[in-house]
């Protein structure tokens, strides 16, 4: 079902007001990312993902998958998972808790509906929706794969073992993306390891590249479209997501100290007050 883009951003607002009480309740989390992320994972799940959240199944048979690289910033997707129909919205406030299935990174141990991979060591999800896709081809499922990595995490050098193997196999069933907010937990990407010019990176590692803006759902929904026509054409394809850390709460935005720094008090307050309640609070 196609929705109005309008639904889809009253949605990621929703998202975004999630993440920032979630984060708070623990006093531990990462809050920049997160934010930055709310239109895409909100995207993915409302428009343009098939799946079904009230029959989850670990194999991922005739559905599409999706993997998180980078997981840090699991808040956005347990919001999104959440108000999509994979498990309560009141569960949202266990995150970070001893025992609890939304730990700070995504683990399988805890069964929680929708993971379908542990995400705490940086640098593995690629070569996972590699094989993932590889097995889709085998079973003749005719669904893709998706994967999401944070700029900062391509420094390892595992993804780039994974893009050349996406090449050299074929895997024109995967769409990869990079969230690219030119921010990691110690400042600039330029500063601390240059990525230099990625389109042209993976473009030389065999793969489909495209940009957009991550922060625009309607060019994002858009430009994923486009690179769903691409697939089955013996390439993988990656999408370069120019996003906004900390998007939506001003004096959040394009700080990297909000990496991983949880809101107190007065800042929770002023950030709610800029995000209006669209679904409802859990």
């Amino acid at each position: 079902m196609k929705r109005d883009i309008k639904v889809i951003n009253d949605i990621a607002t929703q998202v975004r007001r999630d993440i920032l009480r979630m984060i708070h309740i623990p006093k531990s989390g990462h809050t920049g990312g997160s934010l930055g992320l709310a239109d895409f994972f909100t995207s993915m799940y409302f428009e343009i993902m098939n799946f079904d959240s009230k029959k989850f199944d670990i194999s991922g048979k005739n559905e599409d998958l999706f993997f998180l690289s980078n997981g840090h910033v699991a808040p956005a997707w347990y919001s999104v998972l959440s108000r999509s129909g994979y498990f309560p919205t009141e569960e949202l406030a266990t995150l970070r808790k001893l025992g609890t299935r939304l730990q700070g990174h995504p683990t399988t141990k805890e069964h929680l509906p929708g993971v379908r991979i542990a995400s705490g060591s940086l640098g593995q999800g690629l070569s996972v929706a590699c094989g993932a896709a590889l097995a889709k081809k085998l079973d003749g499922d005719k669904n893709f794969v998706y994967v999401l990595m944070g700029d900062g995490e391509i420094e390892e050098g595992q993804v780039w073992e994974a893009a050349l193997f996406a090449n050299a196999r074929k895997v024109d069933n995967l769409i990869a993306f990079v969230d690219n907010n030119n921010l990691q937990i110690d400042g600039k990407i330029e500063d601390i390891m240059p990525m230099l010019d990625l389109k042209a990176k993976w473009e030389s590692f065999g793969w489909i590249a495209l940009e957009v803006d991550g922060n625009n759902i309607e060019k994002l929904v858009e430009t994923i479209n486009i690179a769903k026509s691409k697939l089955g054409n013996s390439k993988p394809v990656i999408i370069i997501l120019k996003t906004i850390m900390g998007k939506g709460v001003d004096f959040m935005e394009n700080k990297h100290h909000w990496h991983g720094t949880a809101p107190n008090d007065e800042q929770l307050k002023q950030a709610l007050l800029q995000l209006e309640e669209t679904l409802g609070d859990f």
